[in-house]
């Protein structure tokens, strides 16, 4: 008890000194402010005092009873979309796991990939890959997909949070992760926030990036990046299970003792598929992902798959929604109140006369590292993306170059933190991995596809004449 309150002590030392240090010029004083409690909760997260939960908790009283945020806006986080779709997954998991089907659909992978651990994981990588372009909701995709699938399998090997979890299950939730993350910028309907970076490109730089465009740049890169980034995963997080040549023939004996589908095996499947084509024409209907999810759980509820007491009594659910959504209101609250906009003017100034490979390596790692300042990939984009592609192009990068690498990046940082975008939450708070673990391998892997997307994928833009 003595060391956690020892941990307190140096979060709120690091925020004290933050919020006494003099305001830098350009500016608000109530964005510094803010940005003191923000770092003072995020240190919180690394050092853990206490759980993350009630560190946010405390972090979102902290701003209002320091003035710094009216209640409105501290707490404008848990009215975030966002933040609901992240619930509505979890639901999607809950009925997956107690129909049955998503162990059925486990067991059929295993039946026809199950040999080995690291042969699954490119199954849940690829899967993700072919489906991406449909699914323009990385959250929706990871969480009402994927990560149901991942639970399931994990528990049919007897993998599970807690002493077992490095068997299989951390080793699949890490690759089926990442997997999405690498997904997400290989083609501009993979996630909401590419659509955003379009409309930035267009209006910032004059650059028209085009469906083609934008997939032909990221194929190469993309598919090397979805064959390394699982193996390096597998070496450097191995699982315990490496080969299993006895889950194929227990899968066919599981499968057979199963049986045919159940009735509400039958109706989750044709609530999921009709999920999966809401959000796949969203762009065409208007439905947003998060009714598309709500939706859904609305009919497991009414049609008993689900009941009421499944919906409360899913803990990692609203555990995810009371962290993630004070993380997501206190930094959009900081990036409404301009902070990011006085960082990039500065890094404008700093840059000015550098050549633009300099001056585009040197934004892109502030655009990539300054994520751990956001809890929203889309809120990151919003305040960061049009400003650090004006800087890159003002210090003389080619537009369509600078407006496609941002993009990439975009996507790809998005597995930094537990808290960097929906996915991360879902897969997070799933309980196989720890915190210090999770960001380890966030910021290894960053390097990993910065250096692959950085070498392979500018041979490959050279060779398309983007620069």
């Amino acid at each position: 008890m003595k060391n956690k309150w020892v941990r307190l002590a140096i979060c709120i030392l690091v925020g004290a000194i933050i919020w006494m240090l003099p305001v830098p010029q350009g500016v608000k004083v109530q964005a510094w402010h803010l940005l003191a409690i923000f770092v003072a909760t995020i240190l919180g997260f690394i050092l853990q005092p206490f759980s993350i939960g009630v560190l946010t908790f405390m972090g979102l009283t902290v701003s209002m009873l320091s003035g710094v945020l009216k209640p409105s806006e501290a707490l404008g986080g848990f009215s975030s979309g966002v933040v609901w779709l992240i619930v509505s997954a979890f639901m999607f998991s809950r009925g997956f796991v107690k129909s049955g089907l998503g162990q059925r659909i486990a067991y059929l992978l295993m039946k026809r990939f199950g040999d080995s651990s690291l042969k699954l994981g490119y199954t849940l990588v690829f899967t993700n890959l072919m489906v991406s372009p449909a699914i323009p909701s990385n959250t929706a995709r990871a969480g009402g997909i994927f990560f149901p699938i991942v639970r399931s399998l994990a528990e049919v090997f007897d993998s599970r949070p807690g002493p077992t979890a490095r068997k299989i299950g951390a080793f699949l939730i890490q690759v089926a992760y990442h997997g999405d993350n690498i997904a997400c910028p290989i083609t501009l309907t993979a996630m909401a926030g590419n659509v955003l970076v379009v409309t930035f490109a267009a209006k910032v730089v004059g650059v028209t990036l085009t469906w083609g465009l934008w997939a032909m740049a990221a194929i190469v890169p993309g598919i090397v990046a979805s064959i390394v980034v699982p193996y390096f995963i597998y070496k450097y997080y191995p699982p315990e299970m490496k080969k299993t040549p006895e889950a194929k023939p227990a899968a066919i004996a599981a499968l057979a003792k199963m049986g045919p589908m159940k009735i509400q095996e039958k109706v989750l499947t044709g609530v999921f598929i009709t999920a999966i084509l809401g959000w796949a024409t969203s762009q065409f209907t208007g439905l947003d992902a998060t009714v598309v999810a709500m939706a859904a759980v609305c009919i497991m509820l009414l049609t008993g798959v689900l009941t009421w007491d499944d919906i409360i009594s899913e803990k990692p659910a609203w555990d995810a929604f009371v962290w993630m959504g004070g993380i997501y209101g206190l930094a959009d609250c900081l990036a409404r109140l301009g902070l990011f906009s006085a960082l990039a003017q500065k890094v404008t100034v700093i840059l000015h006369g550098v050549h633009w490979m300099v001056a585009l390596a040197v934004v892109t790692l502030i655009y990539v590292y300054s994520t751990y300042a956001f809890a929203s990939g889309v809120a990151h984009i919003t305040a960061m993306y049009p400003v650090f592609l004006t800087v890159a192009v003002t210090a003389g990068a080619p537009p369509v170059l600078a407006a496609l690498w941002l993009a990439y990046c975009s996507g790809l940082y998005q597995g930094l933190t537990h808290y960097a975008s929906g996915p991360s939450a879902i897969f997070f708070a799933g309980g196989y991995v720890d915190q210090g673990t999770w960001w380890r391998i966030g910021f290894l892997v960053m390097l990993l596809n910065l250096l692959i997307w950085g070498t392979i994928g500018s041979l490959w833009w050279k060779v398309l004449g983007l620069y």
